[in-house]
């Protein structure tokens, strides 16, 4: 019962962050011109794509120690493997945030600006 409940919620979870990563705005059936971006730009959507992926990996992790906790019922070592799951969703929060950041130092190594 509960391990198909956790699957059902992490189902639910899985399937929510591939609609927010996969919402694109629908353009009208234009002919697309094909153009090299310059590097910064580039730079630019790898951070984006780099953020997203950390915090959607982040918040299933914080959903996984979440439930966890819920279902631990005061065992040791299932509150111990939670707050794991919080750690590492603590840290992949912090990549999140420091990913612009770690891409901005290796733009200025390159001399792309």
């Amino acid at each position: 019962m509960f391990r198909r409940n956790v699957y059902r919620i992490l189902t639910i979870t899985v399937t929510v962050l591939a609609a927010v990563a996969g919402s694109a705005p629908a353009y009208a059936a234009e002919p697309q011109i094909l153009a090299a971006y310059p590097l910064p730009r580039i730079i630019e959507n790898i951070t984006a794509w780099i953020v997203g992926l950390l915090v959607g990996v982040a918040t299933l992790f914080l959903t996984i120690g979440g439930l966890r906790r819920l279902a631990a019922g005061g065992d040791p070592t299932e509150i111990e493997k939670s707050n794991s799951a919080f750690k590492n969703a603590l840290l992949g929060y912090a990549l999140a945030v420091l990913a612009p950041i770690l891409l901005a130092v290796v733009q200025g190594w390159i001399g792309a600006e």
